[in-house]
């Protein structure tokens, strides 16, 4: 199947009309956002793993008043517990020495946000860090929704084939912000980049390939694109856009920042993803630093210690892929179209 063959039925079966998907950053992904890529011919997106059922209802209709095109909820599943005082009471230690804590505050139940999300019924539902269970996928289905899988690994990916998923979506290193990485432990071991990964699942997989990590132009798509997807995922290169409305210091960290200076962590979440090496991001890394707490304690603790105002906390979570360098300060549509114009002219 030629370049042209896949992208045109991927995006007749999925809505789109550039294969171009706005990344589901949970906490960065106003509806205004979305839309603007969804307006320009992509995928518009939302991360709600922090989201309750209200919100993510008020989301999309938020969304669907600016666009009636292609939209991707997407969730994490949750971890198993576990159960480490010693390393929740180290962690807290740590934090301490940057202030003093606000209040806790709980998540949201995770079967509502299943729930919420089949409702809203988007164009696709995608998971991360994990499988839905049959019912749930067959439910989807029963709707019309597509569910998307985030896979670091063929084994994972294959697995996400055998249990439904209409696509896979492949996560390389170069990602800012967390990957799917199925077992947690095993995150740090498991860094294959893009250019690795996209033709190890286009050759094993039958569903189609969504490259994620380190695309930022026209280049990245045609490259991706060349070795067997049949769509992109971007986050942080629309980041800068007016519509992501991100951050201030955030934003201005992107510009021009060096591969080099961006590097996996879990201080923010106790899971790993890859951002900016702030001051705070380092000190978890130093010699004397502790080991951060499991996920989902530790994204409760920096939490906290965000809501008491403690000096030297990052305000919010400073994810960077690999390329953030190329982000621009455009329009999110311009920025897609741009994208997807460059990429036809190299693969003509």
């Amino acid at each position: 199947m030629t370049v042209t063959t896949r992208v045109a039925a991927f995006c007749e079966r999925f809505g789109t009309t550039v294969p171009v998907l706005e990344a589901p950053m949970a906490g960065a992904c106003p509806p205004e956002l979305a839309a603007a890529v969804a307006n320009a011919g992509g995928m518009g997106a939302n991360g709600v793993v922090l989201d309750g059922p209200a919100k993510i209802a008020d989301w999309v209709t938020r969304f669907r008043a600016m666009s009636d095109g292609a939209l991707q909820l997407n969730i994490w599943l949750p971890d198993e517990p576990v159960d480490d005082p010693d390393r929740v009471a180290a962690a807290t230690a740590f934090l301490e020495t940057f202030g003093s804590p606000g209040a806790d505050a709980e998540g949201p139940d995770f079967d509502a946000q299943c729930e919420a999300m089949l409702e809203a019924a988007p164009t696709v539902v995608s998971s991360i860090m994990g499988l839905f269970p049959p019912e749930y996928v067959t439910r989807l289905h029963e709707r019309g929704i597509a569910w998307f899988a985030c896979a670091t690994t063929l084994d994972d990916a294959l697995a996400a084939q055998e249990a439904g998923a209409d696509a896979v979506v492949a996560q390389g290193m170069e990602a800012g912000g967390h990957r799917g990485t199925f077992d947690p432990a095993t995150a740090e071991a498991t860094t294959v980049g893009l250019m690795a990964l996209v033709p190890r699942f286009a050759d094993a997989l039958d569903v189609p390939v969504v490259a994620a990590g380190g695309i930022a132009d026209g280049r990245g798509v045609a490259a991706a694109l060349a070795l067997g997807a049949s769509a992109v995922q971007v986050g942080t290169t629309l980041l800068r856009s007016p519509e992501a409305g991100v951050d201030a210091e955030w934003a201005k960290s992107l510009d021009g920042l060096a591969p080099e200076r961006t590097t996996p962590t879990r201080a923010y979440s106790g899971r790993l993803g890859r951002a900016i090496a702030t001051p705070f991001v380092q000190a978890w890394a130093a010699d004397d630093g502790p080991r951060p707490a499991p996920y989902p304690q530790q994204r409760r603790l920096v939490g906290r210690f965000r809501r008491g105002g403690a000096e030297g906390v990052d305000r919010v979570n400073m994810w960077a892929g690999q390329s953030a360098a190329l982000a621009r300060a455009e329009p999110a549509g311009e920025i897609v179209t741009g994208m997807w114009d460059e990429a036809r002219a190299l693969l003509r």
